[in-house]
C-alpha cells in the first residue's frame, strides 16, 4: 500500500512511533529487526521474545549495537525498558501481549500452541496481531478472527509472506472489474520425502532451521500458505493436495492449463506450480466475461481471454512485514482473514511407515484439502501433529486421522481446534 510510507513519516514526525513486539528471534527475525531499524520510519521494533533470551540480544545487537537490549523478567521492567527508549527482551512472551505500550505484535515462529496463547493475549488487551505464522493461520485463523472481532482488533496475515502477496493480488485484481478463478504459487521444488537431513546443508548455507526448510521442499508450507488463501477469499481446492502442476514455462500460458468451466463451478481454487518463471513469485490466472473490456486488455497485451494471467514475480518476506503492521494500526486494514469458518485446512500424511508408540514430530508430508473432506474423514490437522502419539501403525502415504493418535493433553490450540469446529458447524462438525 503506498499510503503507508506517507502515514509512517507523519508518525516519525510526531515522536509517535508505532511500538512492535515480536515472538521470535530466529531467521526472519533477524531480517524484521534490521529493516524496522533502517528503513522504517515511523516504527519502533519495542520488545522480542524469544526462548533464549541471548538470541534475541544476538539479533538487535546484529541490526544495530546502538540499540542496547534489556532483558527484563516482569511486567513492570518491560514497561520500563520501553519507556526508557530501550528494546526489551523477555522469555515470557505473555509480557509483550499485555503491554499497554505495544501496538502491535508480530508472529514469526510457525509454533501453534504458542501463537494461539499469544494471539488470545494481546486480542485481550486491544493489541493487533500479524502472523508471519501460516501454520497457525491455516490451523485456527477462524476461530482466531471470532476472538479478534470480539476484541475489536485486527488480525492480519503478512505482507511478503506468499499468502498476503496472493490476496493483495487478489484485492487489485477484483478491484479492475475481474473475477480470480486461480490463486496460485510458484515453486522450484517439490519432494514430500524430503526431511531435515536431506535439507541440512542448504540450512545451514542460509542460517535456518533444517525442519522449516523441509517444510518448504515437502509441500507443508506450500499447503499451509494455500489453505490461508482459500479462507481469506472464498476459495477452495480442486482435489486433496492441489493440482500441482509442473510446469516449465511463464505463468503467463497457465490461462489455458486449466478447466474454466471448472474454475467457475467451484467458484475459485488456490494451486501451486512447479518449475514455472518468473519464480520465487505467486499468480492469479482471472476472468473478465464482458467483451468489451476484453478488447481492451488485448490491446494491452493480455490476450484475447477470457482468463489473463496476472503475477508478482517475487515475495519479500521480512521487507514488507512492516507495511502489515502499519495496515493493521493506522488504518485498521488486514492484509489477509478468515472470511468465516474454514474452507480449506491441512491434513497430515505419512512420509514413512509409521509404527504404533510413534510421538509424532512438527514435519512431514502434508496436503491442503477441503474443510468437509477433513472432517467427513476425522483426518488429523498438520497443525495439531507435533507431541501426538500414535495408537496403531500406519502407512506410508496414508492420511493421518485423529483414530490414529492420543493428543496431548491440556493445549490451547486442541481447545480453539474443537472450539472451532463447534462454531462453525455449518463448515464442520465438532472432533469428540
Amino acid at each position: 500500500m503506498i499510503l503507508v510510507d506517507n502515514a509512517l513519516r507523519v508518525r516519525e514526525a510526531e515522536g509517535r512511533p508505532i511500538r512492535v513486539g515480536m515472538i521470535g528471534a530466529g531467521f526472519m527475525g533477524r531480517g524484521v529487526a534490521i529493516q524496522i531499524r533502517h528503513s522504517v520510519p515511523g516504527m519502533r521494533l519495542s520488545a522480542v521474545y524469544a526462548r533464549r533470551p541471548e538470541q534475541a540480544v544476538a539479533m538487535f545487537e546484529y541490526a544495530d549495537p546502538a540499540l542496547r537490549p534489556l532483558i527484563v523478567d516482569s511486567q513492570s521492567g518491560l514497561e520500563d525498558a520501553i519507556a526508557s527508549g530501550r528494546p526489551a527482551v523477555t522469555d515470557d512472551p505473555l509480557l509483550i501481549c499485555r503491554s499497554p505500550q505495544i501496538d502491535a505484535v508480530l508472529d514469526v515462529t510457525g509454533a501453534v500452541d504458542l501463537g494461539a496463547q499469544v494471539a488470545l493475549e494481546a486480542f485481550r488487551h486491544g493489541t493487533h496481531v500479524v502472523l508471519m505464522n501460516a501454520e497457525l493461520d491455516a490451523t485456527l485463523g477462524p476461530i482466531l478472527q471470532t476472538h479478534a472481532r470480539n476484541h475489536g482488533v485486527i488480525l492480519s496475515a503478512c505482507d511478503g509472506d506468499q499468502p498476503a502477496v496472493q490476496i493483495n493480488l487478489f484485492r487489485f485484481v477484483r478491484g479492475l472489474g475481474l473475477v480470480p478463478r486461480v490463486l496460485g504459487n510458484i515453486k522450484g521444488l517439490q519432494d514430500p520425502y524430503r526431511t531435515p537431513l536431506t535439507q541440512q546443508a542448504f540450512a545451514e548455507k542460509w542460517g535456518q532451521n533444517p525442519s522449516m526448510v523441509t517444510s518448504f521442499a515437502d509441500g507443508s508450507k506450500i499447503s499451509f500458505e494455500q489453505a490461508v488463501v482459500a479462507n481469506a477469499t472464498g476459495f477452495t481446492v480442486a482435489q486433496r493436495g492441489m493440482l500441482g502442476y509442473e510446469h516449465a514455462g511463464h505463468v503467463d500460458a497457465l490461462t489455458t492449463r486449466y478447466d474454466l468451466d471448472m474454475l467457475r463451478e467451484l467458484g475459485g481454487i488456490v494451486d501451486y506450480v512447479v518449475g514455472a518463471s518468473p519464480g520465487p513469485g505467486v499468480f492469479c490466472i482471472a476472468e473478465h466475461r464482458d467483451p468489451r473490456q476484453r478488447h481492451y486488455l488485448n490491446l494491452y497485451k493480455l490476450g484475447e481471454g477470457p482468463l489473463y494471467s496476472f503475477y508478482a514475480p517475487y515475495h519479500l518476506c521480512h521487507f514488507e512485514a512492516p507495511n502489515s503492521i502499519a495496515r493493521a494500526v493506522l488504518f485498521g486494514d488486514s492484509a489477509g482473514a478468515p472470511l468465516g469458518g474454514p474452507l480449506v485446512e491441512v491434513c497430515a500424511v505419512a512420509k514413512r511407515d509409521l509404527a504404533a508408540g510413534e510421538v509424532l514430530d512438527n514435519y512431514g508430508h502434508f496436503m491442503a484439502v477441503r474443510s468437509s473432506e477433513r472432517t467427513n474423514g476425522r483426518y488429523l490437522p498438520e497443525g495439531l501433529v507435533e507431541g501426538c502419539r500414535l495408537t496403531r501403525a500406519v502407512p506410508r502415504d496414508a492420511v493421518i486421522s485423529f483414530d490414529d493418535v492420543e493428543r496431548p493433553r491440556d493445549r490451547m490450540a486442541d481447545r480453539l481446534f474443537d472450539s472451532q469446529q463447534e462454531r462453525f458447524a455449518a463448515h464442520t462438525s465438532p472432533v469428540r
